[in-house]
């Protein structure tokens, strides 16, 4: 393929995630922006044509009766000329880690908030990692339908609790019932809300008489004043800082009933950074780069219950994907052909023949891979930055209630485990020991192996809160440290980890055995990638 179709290729492409607290309507802006991209003809449906009442990115049956996100979902349409992939993450934040794996493969973020509630725990932490990582960030505050907190509180609360600067772009016209529209103040014009209705402002904007009869004489007044006070103290709109992360552009709107996403989505896909370069121990990688790669960071077991299968997302990029070509797995240095390959929409799929850098594709994994890997074209071992991985505080001693389906149990286990849905550890007698970041976690893998494994489960607590990885070359001689505050077990890398009752008992075991290096997590890439 010619270069300059790569990079016009490149140029379309737009990959983000949208975070938030659960319940500020994360998955309902998900749903509205694929209605607008034409990828279902209905909101609020699984499969349109089944009129079900459950959004399409939450497919997982515990989703739809938990009404939240516990899986992150991918799912890909064309808008304006531009190939837009959007990651839906799970809000709650029992589910953060693989919130955070997921934001280690966009490009930029989509940060929703509850207009009545302003900035909540879990967004703040998710802004964290974004910030970490220079990833640009767009703030969609949402609910404008409802009583809502003053705009320009709002904003003062954005830069206050997060530590970043914001630039409105879009401006409410009041809220609740008073609601009447959104002032774009980039392209000086209002959006009517109920009525379908653009206004196009003249010279002196909300200033002018264009809105006269339009709005009620309070939101009027009010909008005036607020758009004196942003013009006359607010950041002004950069570009540049915008897409290094610098300045979240600021939108409101309403998901629910569909408003205010029009102007926030043409604007995004102008402001959004296209893919770029990604930091490899090679030095970076360009999507422009002729040479194909990509890494996997997340692994779905049973998306299609009927074929049991397990899917790797993949994200490409450099170079060209093309089905039926032959990769290298950097962690083993093995050739494999990629000759499955789909298209995701959720839990629905097709083939895909051809992919390019900022895409998001599915590949068929028979237990071949693992969250982090690389796989590139060439000799050369390449690995991308390592994906975060957090020491859990919850454990359970688990077991299958039916010894005839220990077989089916294990099976669930390990696949579970390969996942990255949940941490799995097991100890000398072979007894598994389940370690999860919140309760949820649990309860998620609970369901799941009953309804696709058929196995059910008897789960006991352990009285143990953190877990510490040891560096050694003699594993043996680690038994003798175990005592009764302790637990040795291993993970599913056979590396030994140590499990402590709490702080006090995890310190006094460093005091007694300084010469023992315990780390809170390991790089699968570094330390069990061979040279």
């Amino acid at each position: 393929m010619a270069n300059q179709e790569l990079i016009n290729q490149v140029s379309k492409r737009r990959i983000f995630g949208i975070i938030s607290h659960p319940d500020a309507g994360k998955t309902t802006l998900t749903e509205k922006l694929l209605l607008h991209g034409g990828a279902i003809r209905e909101a609020g449906t699984v499969k349109a044509q089944k009129n079900s009442k459950y959004a399409k990115s939450d497919w997982m049956e515990i989703e739809k009766q938990r009404g939240i996100s516990v899986t992150s979902s991918v799912m890909q349409f064309e808008y304006d000329e531009k190939m837009v992939s959007i990651m839906d993450t799970p809000g709650h934040n029992d589910f953060g880690e693989d919130t955070y794996r997921v934001l280690t493969s966009v490009d930029s973020a989509v940060m929703v908030i509850d207009a009545a509630k302003g900035i909540e725990a879990q967004t703040k932490k998710l802004f964290q990692v974004c910030r970490m990582r220079g990833i640009p960030i767009f703030t969609f505050m949402n609910k404008l339908d409802r009583q809502a907190k003053d705009p320009l509180e709002l904003m003062e609360e954005l830069e206050e609790v997060l530590g970043m600067p914001s630039v409105a772009v879009t401006w409410p016209i009041g809220s609740g019932f008073q609601f009447e529209g959104v002032y774009d103040r980039l392209e000086n014009e209002v959006h009517l809300f109920r009525k379908d209705e653009v206004i196009k402002l003249g010279e002196d904007g909300v200033q002018g008489s264009e809105l006269e009869g339009h709005l009620t004489a309070e939101n009027l007044e009010n909008l005036r004043n607020e758009v004196d006070l942003l013009e006359g103290a607010g950041n002004e709109f950069d570009l540049e800082l915008v897409q290094t992360g610098e300045l979240t552009p600021v939108f409101f709107g309403t998901a629910l009933v569909d408003f205010g996403v029009t102007p926030f989505l043409n604007h995004f896909l102008d402001m959004s950074p296209a893919p770029g370069p990604r930091k490899t121990n090679l030095g970076e990688v360009n999507p422009t780069d002729e040479s194909f790669s990509g890494f996997i960071f997340k692994i779905q077991a049973n998306m299609n219950p009927a074929h049991r299968d397990r899917i790797a997302f993949l994200r490409i990029c450099s170079g060209t994907f093309e089905r039926g070509m032959n990769v290298m797995l950097s962690r083993t240095g093995k050739q494999i052909k990629l000759s499955q390959s789909t298209q995701l929409m959720a839990n629905d799929r097709e083939t895909i023949n051809k992919a390019y850098a900022g895409d998001v594709i599915g590949i068929y994994d028979s237990g071949t891979y693992q969250i982090g890997d690389t796989l590139t074209i060439g000799k050369q071992k390449v690995f991308f930055e390592p994906l975060p991985t957090f020491p859990p505080e919850l454990f359970l001693r688990v077991s299958p209630v039916n010894s005839l389906k220990s077989k089916h149990f294990h099976k669930g286990v390990e696949q579970l485990a390969q996942e990255g849905a949940i941490q799995v550890y097991k100890n000398e007698y072979n007894e598994v020991i389940l370690g999860a970041v919140g309760q949820l976690q649990f309860e998620v893998f609970e369901y799941r192996l009953k309804n696709e494994y058929g196995a059910d489960v008897r789960m006991e607590s352990v009285p143990y809160t953190i877990a510490r990885w040891v560096k050694t070359d003699d594993v043996k001689a680690l038994k003798k440290y175990q005592d009764s505050r302790n637990m040795l077990v291993f993970d599913r890398f056979e590396r030994p980890v140590f499990l402590f009752a709490n702080t006090f008992t995890f310190e006094r075991f460093q005091e007694r055995h300084e010469e023992m290096e315990l780390v809170e997590a390991l790089d699968v890439n570094n330390e069990i990638a061979p040279e």
